[in-house]
């Protein structure tokens, strides 16, 4: 059995247990030895963040070949339209390249904890959420994928990573489940080469 660590990662807080410049660290929430983050959360994104003490539970979780579907409700700057979504879908090209087909649609202002600090709120300009499903883990991808459209993002928050949901921790709490570890795959024996003579 391997232990998970399902995280509420607060708002500006690194992904990692040491900071030399004083910023917030998971260490700061989570005191559970010899736990490691299954992939990344930007500082500046809340949300959904699961730790383990299973090196090969890690990969499967965080290693984009595993194609692990992560959720994201996203607030973005604007109304967004259609097309934007359409091309969401499609995939974006970025300048590294092109990000794979995601799914993404519209929805109502979900019920989440206040940020602090708030976004930022300018009265002549509306805002919408989205709620975006990916199944890579790029740098800052979300962000990325939603200015290539025209639509900053203002709240980036994940709420799922495949079956795992965030449910109602509150920012820095979490809760821990104990799973059974991924099969260890089998070395397959080498076969022997003949010489030739």
């Amino acid at each position: 059995m391997s232990t998970l660590i399902l995280l509420n990662k607060p708002f500006q807080v690194l992904c990692q247990f040491r900071a030399k410049d004083g910023r917030k660290t998971l260490a700061d929430y989570v005191r559970v030895p010899g736990v490691y983050p299954a992939g990344r959360l930007d500082y500046d994104s809340e949300g959904l963040l699961i730790l383990t003490d299973d090196g090969q539970l890690q990969a499967q979780i965080s290693h984009p070949r595993h194609k692990l579907p992560k959720t994201y409700w996203v607030q973005v700057e604007g109304e967004v339209s259609d097309e934007a979504l359409d091309l969401l879908r499609a995939g974006v090209s970025l300048k590294d390249r092109p990000t794979l087909p995601c799914k993404a649609r519209r929805i109502e202002t979900p019920q989440l904890w206040p940020r602090n600090p708030p976004i930022r709120e300018r009265a002549a300009i509306p805002t919408c959420w989205l709620e975006l499903e990916i199944t890579e883990g790029r740098n800052r991808q979300v962000r990325r994928m939603t200015a290539a459209v025209g639509f900053p993002t203002l709240r980036l928050v994940r709420i799922a990573i495949g079956n795992w949901r965030l449910d109602n921790l509150a920012p820095g709490e979490y809760r821990t489940e104990r799973v059974h570890a991924p099969q260890r795959a089998r070395r397959r024996p080498t076969s022997s080469r003949r010489k030739r003579v």
